[in-house]
């Protein structure tokens, strides 16, 4: 075995005039949760447990699109969705829908564990959750004044927004000078910037495992799916590798994004980076999207086809990095 790894996200697709300031937020939350999962790697934690820790506690804090602070849906109300899988014996969980659960990531957790279903979604995963007994809160509690100004934006603009982590004023420059807008299902999307958190880890005993979580696209229809729950969409962990997505959630499905990291390395006998670099370049058609992986041997790797993605990885060897741009 290769020793610990470890990677998380909060994004790709980011706004290249995004202010200094907020990049430099996004890079001490990465840092924050990073150093946390790492803590708890040192203390010999499984990486289906580390997973779940970083995950909680990127839905908790508002600054990305997860848990509090989650998009908004045309209708100015959340619905999130999250996924995990534990590699060793491939089980996983998935949620959609949820309105009122604190971590969906906890949820989907449980579902895996406590229930005969690997998915619940909207009133049965709300159901469920009061089954567990898991924390559960008015869905005003995710709801935040950006996001309440970035929806009022995406509904004049009549659009989709990626980017509604933006203020709604002083920042007139952002999303101008962009050659290639994303789309979603070839309609052009004005703005683009992070909107998905995710963690993939190794442990000592070399088990993966992913997790993967998401409040979805601001302005969206109601009950939209996107790729974060998926499994082998936007979340995949098996014996050789762990995977976790974001981006343009119907380009990541299409593409099956995750499984196809870890079937390159399977049948191509491709290694871990060289495995990202072909799944980034080959599966994506016209989308934009980039993952965090990291293999059973130690390794850690990302990639991306858009202007950054917010990251950090880790591993045992002493290798830390945090970053947003190539």
């Amino acid at each position: 075995m290769g020793g610990w790894a470890i990677a998380v996200h909060g994004g790709a697709g980011v706004d290249p005039n995004l202010p200094l300031e907020r990049q430099e937020e996004a890079k001490q939350l990465l840092t924050r949760v990073l150093n946390l999962g790492i803590s708890a790697l040192r203390s010999n934690l499984s990486a289906i447990d580390v997973v779940e820790l970083v995950v909680r506690e990127l839905e908790t804090d508002p600054l990305f699109n997860s848990g509090r602070g989650s998009a908004l849906t045309e209708k100015g109300t959340v619905e999130m969705e999250a996924s995990i899988m534990d590699g060793p014996k491939r089980r996983c969980g998935a949620v959609s829908g949820l309105t009122t659960v604190k971590n969906p990531v906890s949820l989907a957790r449980l579902v895996m564990e406590k229930s005969p279903h690997s998915y619940l979604a909207f009133d049965g995963a709300e159901n469920f959750a009061r089954q567990q007994g898991v924390e559960v809160v008015d869905n005003e509690y995710f709801i935040t004044p950006d996001n309440v100004g970035m929806l009022k934006l995406a509904k004049e603009a009549n659009t989709i927004l990626f980017d509604y982590r933006i203020p709604t004023s002083g920042y007139e420059t952002c999303g101008q000078g962009v050659e290639s807008p994303m789309k979603m299902n070839g309609l052009p999307m004005s703005i683009y910037a992070p909107e998905t958190v995710g963690c993939v880890v190794v442990d000592r005993e070399g088990r993966c495992a992913a997790a993967t979580s998401t409040g979805g696209l601001m302005n969206k229809m109601i009950g939209r799916i996107g790729d974060s729950p998926l499994i082998g969409a936007g979340t995949y962990a098996c014996n050789l590798c762990g995977v976790s997505c974001t981006g343009e959630g119907e380009a990541i499905i299409r593409g099956t994004l995750a499984r196809e990291v870890s079937a390159v390395m399977e049948y191509k006998g491709l290694g871990l980076q060289e495995a990202v670099d072909f799944v980034i370049k080959h599966r994506l058609d016209e989308g934009y999207a980039g993952l965090i992986a990291v293999s059973n041997k130690g390794e850690v790797a990302y990639g991306f086809n858009c202007n950054g993605m917010f990251r950090g990885c880790a591993s045992e060897d002493g290798f830390m990095e945090v970053g947003i741009w190539e």
